[in-house]
């Protein structure tokens, strides 16, 4: 990351300068804004019924848009163009609403609220784009407000996803956290959308939403709202499995300095790595100029030692399995662990001896590279955003919004990535009114020095010896060791020993000068790399190194002024996604075959576009509520595509709410799932759209591998009773199948919703609880197939062809295609809240989340990859005595199974305990937190091949508000 810095530094000074100006304009142009006539200065004081202050109140002109909020000193205070008499509203979560009449100009606002459950009665706007109550929300909403971040024990805003009823927070590093909900979760996920500010934080090339990486700063949070499920009618695009939309801070109503510093420590117990120090520091800055205008930048850098990823499972076992002497870690030579790459199926070799007398097969993986000396140990994370808005009038406002990130980490797609100085870049426009928007952005990535970490482990090897070398070295050896009566075990070792014999190991100089070496090439493809000495300079490299950009543009509005008789809510978008082909991951189609691989050509372009409406209305003296939904969808490489959503809401009592829904919702395959072109360990990976399979012949002529895999046990089996190899090959044909696969389509949803949410016991106790029934076509994944080069499938020179000794006479292809079954989930998800005495709140959520099994395979594994039980407990009060509050939260989950092209096996059940306390010094606008991610230090893994995670133990200093 060091490398970049430079530059990205060099960028965002640039971008500063140029608003630096723009601002200095505007106090130029506008110093007399203050003096307006009918201004009104308007300040006090917020505190609750102890008399301690309290920060975050949101204070409103009612029926306006002016406002601001208190500072960690209960303090506020700002400017309202308004005649006398007008109304403030206050209001705070956990605290009833708050209502003051104002006649004059006052400096010296006092103002008490009382403590309040009303959660569930919060105001939301994902739910229908539009703002409408929690309690009416026709689909299931969380909500995480600036209040309950700030009082989490989490050691940010977003790792407080996990506790939030219904999410599956995944973690791949220090740096990059995904979140779900209901189901088929992967670190890279596709399904879930995440969304700042109406920018959707996806990187377009890597395919993964960035929205702790390069999203919002610690202070710059305002909330997070959560929309569990398929949120296509209205959103389109990637939200088949829910959405998280994080909304920031506006400078008209949170101004002033405001200053972060957190120091942690984690690897306390010293078993991956030493204890290690992590920092983050953040800054804000915001102020208003005259009435009409705001601006606010924000900064923040973290550095921390990541965790590790070194689980040591054996993916497979059955390698030898007729030889039980080489049965387990350590014996097994077809030795492919987890957290190992070089080991996997294209680096295994048939290793031919003679072994009691007889003639026998050994499959023998390469040795390969532990991750954890792969990759880099320390992590960085690097933001700046600023922001710009003028107010035309008091329901018209304009802005512009800059947003850059750089960042390190580690990440899985097919294979594990070492992010080394990944930017992404967003600029947006935006006027809103009071009954629409009309918003464009543009998104910029670079993936930086970024490398994967499977072609650079086969690489390494590769330079030292081919495969072909290797093994006859090692076989050598082998027969050797069995000639002189060494156990077959010890014998393998042995031979491995000898085959290794002058390839750079971890540690050394000469690793180091090598990898490097690797990491600086574009071109994964080593299939003809045979060095003519050891250690020569590779040919093959593992460099990612993508550049894209998204170019979107989306408009709503709000028409139930002008039809009266229901709401109805319009809107339209459509994006761009332009890629630069390197040639490696993405290349120009329009070349030939031949030429395809080399870097440049012309750009890439995929293309979507939408339009929605939505009507709704109230029945029955407002105690039903229906609400229809449509949104058509247009991809140009498919047919378009319609989503419907239906929602009836129900008022039992004014506090008590039933609701159910039905919407579909479909998801267009991702830039990597559409157009991805890249080999890697001898299999080229490929999008699934029908013109890349022009020449190469993987959709209708090839076999699938796990076929390939049993064929070639059957031959070996057969071979060591004495038949001939090619004989044994045609008996055993049928155990070969054709894969047959069709283009890539959409995947599909359709779930059916139901819920309930209710506030009781004079407002202190809230319960939500949502059920939910999801059907699944066309699933997207993986299968990975060889394609005879000699012959089509079904004759007999196919058949030859996929004997392992024939390797190089098959090509592969791992291919993004459809799933034949349909699949269907179904789950429950109950939320409790209960402020049983004074301020002490207690909560908990239950989440069951199951995958209805199919009676027929398919061609890939899906990864439902969610346990069937989370829970999450919560104690806390916000003031146990005089500015001194706690939180203690309880996590746990079953077992459940894992599944992905990378690794597949068993995630054992977990538990953490997090804790925070903290205290608050209003003369200083200062909060002193201490707290403590699994505070107990339980070690655990949350996917297969994921990093072992342990506790986290921090303090942070927070100053809020300064200089207003």
């Amino acid at each position: 990351m060091n490398q970049q810095h430079t530059s990205f530094l060099f960028t965002v000074l640039v971008y500063f300068r140029k608003i630096a100006l723009a601002v200095l304009l505007i106090i130029a142009a506008n110093t007399t804004f203050a003096q307006l006539n009918g201004s009104v200065q308007i300040s006090g004081r917020v505190v609750n019924e102890s008399g301690s202050p309290l920060e975050g109140v949101s204070i409103v002109l009612k029926g306006g848009t002016q406002g601001t909020a208190s500072d960690s000193a209960g303090n506020f205070s700002f400017i309202i163009n308004q005649r006398f008499p007008f109304t403030l509203v206050f209001t705070s979560v956990g605290y009833a609403p708050y209502q003051l009449e104002v006649r004059n100009a006052r400096s010296n606002v006092a103002v008490q609220l009382t403590t309040q459950t009303f959660i569930a009665n919060e105001v939301v706007v994902t739910a229908s784009r539009a703002e409408e109550s929690r309690l009416k929300s026709p689909v299931s909403i969380e909500k995480l407000s600036i209040r309950a971040l700030k009082e989490s024990p989490a050691p940010s805003f977003y790792d407080a996803l996990a506790n939030v009823k219904g999410v599956q927070l995944t973690t791949s590093s220090l740096t990059f956290k995904v979140p779900n909900t209901r189901g088929f979760n992967n670190p890279n996920n596709f399904r879930f959308m995440q969304v700042v500010d109406g920018v959707d934080m996806q990187a377009a090339t890597l395919g993964v939403p960035l929205g702790n990486t390069i999203g919002p700063t610690e202070l710059d949070i305002q909330s997070v709202e959560i929309t569990p499920g398929a949120a296509s009618a209205l959103y389109g695009m990637n939200a088949i499995n829910g959405m998280a939309n994080l909304i920031t801070k506006s400078p008209f109503t949170h101004r002033g300095l405001s200053f972060y510093q957190k120091l942690g420590v984690n690897h306390v117990d010293g078993k991956d790595r030493d204890p290690s120090i992590l920092t983050e520091t953040a800054v804000r800055w915001a102020d208003v100029i005259g009435e009409k205008w705001a601006y606010k930048i924000n900064f923040s850098y973290l550095k921390g030692t990541d965790w590790v990823s070194s689980t040591a499972t054996d993916q497979n076992t059955a390698a030898n399995s007729r030889f039980p002497e080489l049965n387990g870690i350590g014996n097994n030579p077809g030795y492919d662990a987890w957290n190992k790459y070089g080991d996997e199926n294209n680096n295994n070799v048939s290793v031919q001896v003679r072994y009691n007398g007889r003639n026998e097969t050994f499959n023998v993986r390469r040795t390969g590279y532990w991750e954890k000396d792969l990759v880099s140990p320390t992590v960085e994370n690097l933001k700046f955003d600023a922001g710009l808005h003028y107010k035309i009038n008091s329901n018209l406002e304009a802005s512009y919004a800059y947003r850059i990130g750089e960042m390190d980490g580690i990440f899985q797609r097919g294979n594990k990535i070492q992010l080394d100085g990944v930017v992404v870049q967003n600029h947006k426009l935006e006027l809103k009114g009071k009954t629409f928007f009309v918003r464009g952005y543009v998104s910029i990535e670079n993936t930086g020095n970024s490398y994967n970490l499977k072609p650079l482990s086969d690489n390494l090897d590769l330079t030292h010896l081919s495969n072909a070398q290797w093994a006859t070295k090692f076989a050598g050896s082998l027969q050797s060791s069995i000639d002189g009566g060494t156990s077959l075990a010890e014998a393998m070792r042995q031979a491995r020993l000898v085959a290794d014999a002058g390839r750079v190991e971890p540690g050394t100089p000469a690793f180091e000068q090598l990898k490097q070496t690797i990491v600086g090439i574009n071109n994964w493809d080593h299939a003809n790399l045979v060095p003519a000495v050891p250690n020569a300079p590779a040919t093959g490299g593992a460099w990612l190194t993508q550049k894209s950009r998204i170019y979107h543009f989306d408009t709503q509005w709000d028409l139930s002024d002008e039809i009266k008789f229901a709401n109805l809510l319009v809107g339209a978008d459509w994006r761009t996604y332009e890629v630069i082909p390197d040639g490696n991951n993405f290349v120009d189609f329009s070349k030939p075959l031949d030429k395809r691989t080399t870097p440049g050509g012309n750009n890439v372009y995929y293309h979507k576009y939408g339009v929605f409406a939505q009507l709704s209305k109230a029945f029955f003296k407002d105690k039903l509520k229906l609400t229809a939904s449509a949104r058509v969808d247009q991809n140009l490489e498919f047919n378009p595509k319609f989503n419907p959503r239906i929602a009836a809401i129900w008022s039992v009592t004014p506090k008590q709410t039933l609701r159910v829904s039905f919407q579909n919702g479909f998801r267009f395959p991702a830039l990597f799932e559409a157009l991805s072109y890249v080999n890697n360990g001898n299999v080229r990976r490929v999008g699934g759209l029908a013109f890349i399979n022009e020449g190469l012949g993987y959709l209708e002529n090839s076999y699938t591998l796990a076929s390939v895999n049993a064929f070639n046990n059957a031959v070996n089996r057969d071979v060591a009773n004495g038949t001939a190899r090619n004989t044994a090959a045609l008996n055993n044909r049928n155990l070969l199948s054709i894969t047959n696969l069709s283009p890539t389509r959409p995947e599909r949803v359709n779930s059916v919703e139901a819920g309930y949410r209710s506030i009781l016991l004079n407002n202190k106790l809230t319960i939500d609880v949502d059920v939910y029934y999801n059907v699944y076509d066309g699933f997207l994944g993986q299968v990975e197939v060889a394609v005879p080069s000699t012959d089509k499938v079904g004759t007999d020179a196919s058949v030859l062809d996929m004997l392992s000794s024939n390797r190089a006479r098959q090509i592969r292809y791992r291919v993004y295609t459809n799933a034949k079954n349909q699949y269907t989930s179904y789950g429950a998800a109950a939320g409790i809240t209960y402020n049983f005495y004074k301020t002490y709140t207690f909560s908990a959520n239950a989440n069951y989340n199951k995958l209805k099994e199919n009676e027929s395979s398919d061609v890939f594994l899906t990864g439902f990859n969610t346990p069937d039980w989370v829970v999450n407990v919560s104690f806390g009060n916000r003031e146990v005595v005089k500015n001194v509050g706690f939180n203690i939260v309880w996590r746990w989950q079953n077992a459940f199974n894992w599944e992905s092209p990378l690794a597949v096996g068993r995630v054992e059940a977990n538990q953490q305990v997090d804790a925070q306390v903290n205290y608050r010094i209003p003369k200083l606008h200062a909060t002193i937190k201490l707290g403590a991610s699994n505070l107990l230090n339980n070690r655990y893994i949350q996917y297969a091949a994921g990093p072992t995670i342990g506790g986290l133990y921090y303090t942070s200093v927070t100053l809020d508000g300064l200089f207003k």
